[in-house]
């Protein structure tokens, strides 16, 4: 019992951490938030999660001005695209990143739940659990914070993104919540960074390959994931993960 007190403390501690940090920070540019963010959480305490997806240069080459030794986490899941792959190594190296851990499923899991592979087909956000969340919950278990490269602009769900936010009892940072697909372009552009092969394409957010198609004409950056469902988050980035922050089995 004392445990789940201490538990919904340390949730509420984060809250509170995380308005104090919004109002006091919010306002400023991404790469004084990346240092203020490191500032106070030291590079034990913190690591830059990345999809090495479409527009993910842009974060990663901020947190590389900042400190290149800042952990940089990415989540295999087994279905990602293989130009992403490339693209993650290659991107890596361009940046001069010297700490990127990649995280997988467990084999356990993906065993019981979904020993054909093809789980993505009858039910996404069971495989999205067991292929992210879960997963993602390890990843960021040893740290206190996290940044993400989430902006409002990329959909309805994000338009009231904050800068700083609680996720139980950790801190996401978002320091690029206010830029636009213009000052995405623009940063990409003058710091000459490599861009996702599949980008050319059409595809202007980028996960797992059977879930992914090319964004359609007119709509927004994430019309492509998961097209045709109501499903617009894989689950990382709600209260799946906020769960599984708090089990206590991690």
């Amino acid at each position: 019992m004392r445990a789940e007190v201490s538990q919904q403390e340390r949730g509420l501690a984060a809250l509170e951490q995380a308005a104090n940090l919004e109002a006091r920070y919010g306002r400023l540019d991404a790469e004084d938030i990346v240092s203020v963010s490191l500032d106070l959480f030291g590079r034990e305490g913190i690591a830059a999660v990345s999809s090495f997806g479409a527009d993910s240069a842009v974060l990663l080459s901020i947190v590389a001005r900042v400190d290149p030794g800042i952990p940089v986490v990415f989540l295999d899941t087994g279905k990602h695209f293989g130009e992403t792959l490339e693209y993650r190594d290659q991107l890596a190296a361009d940046l001069g990143l010297t700490d990127l851990r990649i995280i997988h499923p467990r084999d356990e899991a993906l065993a019981e739940r979904d020993p054909d592979g093809k789980l993505h087909v009858v039910d996404t956000d069971a495989c999205c659990a067991v292929r992210k969340v879960e997963p993602m919950a390890r990843a960021v278990a040893p740290f206190e914070a996290w940044f993400t490269g989430r902006k409002r602009f990329q959909s309805a769900t994000r338009g009231k993104l904050p800068v700083f936010e609680a996720v139980g009892p950790r801190i996401r940072v978002n320091p690029l919540a206010a830029w636009s697909t213009s000052d995405l372009a623009d940063h990409m552009r003058r710091n000459a960074l490599r861009e996702n092969p599949l980008v050319a394409f059409g595809y202007f957010s980028i996960g797992c390959f059977p879930c992914t198609e090319p964004a359609k004409p007119g709509e927004d950056a994430r019309s492509g994931r998961w097209a045709g469902q109501a499903k617009t988050e894989c689950g990382i980035h709600l209260s799946g993960l906020d769960q599984s922050l708090t089990s206590s089995s991690l």
